[in-house]
C-alpha cells in the first residue's frame, strides 16, 4: 500500500495500518476492499474511492422528552457509494451509533448490494440513543425529525433507508409519512414498512431466511447438507428469530439460543412450535436454561452470532468449537479472530454474504413500489433463496480460484462489479 493510501484511508476514519491488530471498523472494512483489490490489481486511485465515502451528514436532533426535558442528539447519514444505483442502508437506534461505525456499516451495504447483484450502492444512518429509553411517541418526534433534516440526501433514486438496531416496520412508517410531507406520495423512498402501508410480504423474514438460505447452500457444498447439523444462534432479535424458525425448517437442529433476556438449550433440538410466536428468549418455555455468555463456545457445527458486532475475537476465539461460523450480524468477527479461524480450518461465511438477505428483500420491496405491482409471498421467498444460493456459488468459484477464503472470495466478486461499473460510468481511468 502507498503513502498516499495509507493517508487517505486515515482521513476517512480508517488506520494506515489497515492490516493491523488494532483496527476500528472502518478500517477493517477497507482491509478487506484492499486485500479484493491485491487479487485483481486495482489501480491506486480507484482504491482510494474504494476506501472514501460519498457523503457524511451529522446532524445535531432535538427531543422533546415526555417529562417535560429536551435532549440533543447526534444523528448520522452516511453515503459510501453510488457506483451502481442510489445508496442503501438501514437506519439504527443505539447508544453505539459513531460515525466511523456508520461509515463501516455503509461501506458493507456497497459490498452487499454488489455482491448479491442488485442495482443499489451502499448508505447507513444512525442515531446515538438508548431505544428502551424511548416511548412511542418519543420514537416517532425522533425519526420525523431525523427525516426533516436529511430529506434533502434521501428519496427513491437517491437513497432509501430500512430498519435496522433499534427501528422496526412502525419507524419505517414515521419515516415515510414525513417524506410524503414534504416530497410527495413516493412509498419506494423507504423499505422494511409495514405490509398494509406498501411493505413486502416476506420483507420482516427476508434477512434470518437469507441467512439460512446461504448456510444451507454453504452445508450442501462442505458437510453433506443441512439436515440434522446443530446449530447456536446468538441473538433472538428480528434476524436469530427468524434463522432459528427457518434453520429447523431445513432439517437443523437448534439446540442453543441466546438473546439479552436469557438463554435456552435443547438437547434434542427446538421445534417450530417451541419458538414461534415469542420475540425474546425470556418468553420461551421450552427446553433448560443456559448460560448466554456461553452460547458462542457451544459445542455445535453451526455457530450464528446475529446480534452485535465485535463478539469474537482474539480473546476468546480459541473457545469456539463450531466448525462453521455464519455471521448473521455485521463484523461479528473481528480481524484477528478471523485470521485464528482460518489457520484452524474453521469456515466464516462472511456478513456481507451471509445476512443479504435484508438488502435483497428491500430490493424486492423497492422493486414491487416502484412498479405499484405486488407480488405473492411465494415468488418473494423463492427468489430470494435462488439469489442467495448463486451468490454463494459466485463466492465458492472465486474463493477456488484465487485459492483464498470465502471473505476475500466475497469482496472479490463485490469489488470487481463496483470497479467495472465506475470504469464504465467514466469515473475511473
Amino acid at each position: 500500500m502507498t503513502n498516499s493510501l495509507a493517508s487517505t484511508a486515515a482521513n476517512n476514519g480508517a488506520s494506515a495500518n489497515v492490516h493491523g491488530t488494532e483496527e476500528d471498523a472502518f478500517a477493517e472494512v477497507n482491509s478487506r476492499v484492499l486485500g479484493a483489490s491485491d487479487f485483481l490489481d486495482v489501480p491506486e486511485s480507484t482504491r482510494q474511492i474504494l476506501c472514501s465515502c460519498e457523503r457524511e451528514v451529522t446532524v445535531s436532533i432535538p427531543l422533546s422528552r415526555d417529562d417535560g426535558d429536551r435532549d440533543i442528539l447526534t444523528g448520522y447519514r452516511v453515503q459510501h457509494s453510488s457506483a451502481r444505483g442510489p445508496r442503501k442502508g438501514g437506519i439504527r437506534f443505539h447508544p453505539s451509533v459513531d460515525l466511523n461505525e456508520v461509515r463501516a456499516l455503509a461501506s458493507l451495504m456497497t459490498w452487499k448490494t454488489s455482491l448479491i447483484d442488485v442495482p443499489f450502492g451502499g448508505a447507513k444512518g444512525g442515531v446515538r440513543i438508548e431505544p428502551r429509553s424511548l416511548s412511542d411517541r418519543e420514537a416517532e418526534e425522533l425519526i420525523r425529525r431525523w427525516t426533516r433534516v436529511m430529506v434533502h440526501v434521501l428519496g427513491p433514486h437517491r437513497d432509501i433507508p430500512a430498519p435496522d438496531m433499534g427501528t422496526d416496520a412502525r419507524t419505517m412508517a414515521w419515516l415515510m409519512d414525513e417524506f410524503h410531507r414534504i416530497e410527495g406520495f413516493q412509498p419506494a423512498c423507504v423499505t422494511g414498512k409495514p405490509t398494509a402501508l406498501f411493505g413486502a410480504e416476506g420483507r420482516e423474514e427476508a434477512t434470518g431466511r437469507g441467512v439460512i438460505a446461504v448456510t444451507s447452500a454453504a452445508l450442501t457444498d462442505l458437510a453433506g447438507g443441512p439436515r440434522n447439523k446443530t446449530v447456536a444462534i446468538q441473538g433472538f432479535g428480528n434476524v436469530g428469530r427468524f434463522a432459528a424458525l427457518e434453520a429447523i425448517a431445513a432439517g437443523m437442529r437448534v439446540v442453543e439460543i441466546s438473546d439479552v433476556t436469557g438463554a435456552r438449550r435443547f438437547a434434542q433440538g427446538a421445534s417450530i412450535d417451541d419458538l414461534a410466536g415469542f420475540r425474546q428468549v425470556s418468553e420461551i418455555e421450552a427446553g433448560e436454561e443456559s448460560d448466554p455468555d456461553q452460547t458462542l463456545f457451544a459445542a455445535v457445527d453451526v455457530l450464528i452470532p446475529a446480534a452485535l458486532g465485535g463478539v469474537i475475537t482474539a480473546a476468546n476465539a480459541r473457545n469456539v468449537r463450531a466448525r462453521v461460523i455464519v455471521e448473521a450480524a455485521n463484523q461479528p468477527v473481528d480481524g484477528e479472530a478471523d485470521r485464528i479461524f482460518g489457520d484452524g480450518g474453521v469456515t466464516v461465511i462472511p456478513d456481507i454474504l451471509a445476512n443479504s438477505g435484508g438488502v435483497l428483500g428491500s430490493y424486492f420491496e423497492w422493486t414491487q413500489n416502484i412498479q405499484e405491482f405486488k407480488w405473492p409471498l411465494e415468488t418473494f421467498r423463492s427468489e430470494l433463496d435462488k439469489r442467495l444460493a448463486a451468490a454463494y456459488r459466485a463466492v465458492s468459484a472465486e474463493t477456488a480460484h484465487y485459492n483464498c477464503d470465502l471473505r476475500t472470495g466475497a469482496f472479490i466478486v463485490a469489488v470487481r462489479r463496483v470497479v467495472e461499473a465506475l470504469a464504465l460510468r467514466g469515473q475511473v481511468l
